[in-house]
């Protein structure tokens, strides 16, 4: 198999089922002259003090606004982003806000590979979503 040379991300999606999740299953990307990973962001204020608690939609809309804030810092956008991974407390609440997360993935016209996984907690209590990326440009 010859691997063409790419200028933008190459999205490859076997299947169709999982396009309601607006992610591609892989990307095959050039090779970036710069990496940023972003560790877990969660709805946190300046002073580390949770927001929203309860809210899971609120939540997840707090932590991408994070994530970009800290692409931007890095010169970089959603569209960037290689890998994407939220992990929620509970599956059903996350299920039902994740437009939270999808809006801001389509208003930038991005489809990163993502993965939600249920954990059984976060580190701060009442937190119920943290999200970490990589990206690179």
């Amino acid at each position: 198999m010859t691997v063409p040379q790419l200028s933008a991300p190459l999205r490859i999606n076997p299947t169709s089922w999982d396009a309601a999740l607006h992610a591609d299953r892989a990307q095959l990307r050039p090779a970036p002259a710069r990496l940023l990973t972003v560790a877990g962001q969660g709805s946190l204020d300046v002073d580390g003090q949770l927001l929203h608690e309860g809210d899971m939609s609120a939540q997840m809309s707090l932590a991408m606004a994070h994530v970009e804030d800290l692409l931007a810092r890095g010169g970089m956008d959603l569209r960037d982003v290689t890998r994407l991974v939220v992990h929620v407390t509970d599956m059903d609440a996350a299920l039902a806000a994740y437009g939270a997360v999808t809006e801001r993935l389509d208003a930038a016209g991005a489809t990163p590979p993502t993965t939600l996984l249920a954990v059984a907690r976060l580190p701060v209590p009442g937190m119920a979503v943290e999200i970490d990326a990589t990206a690179g440009r």
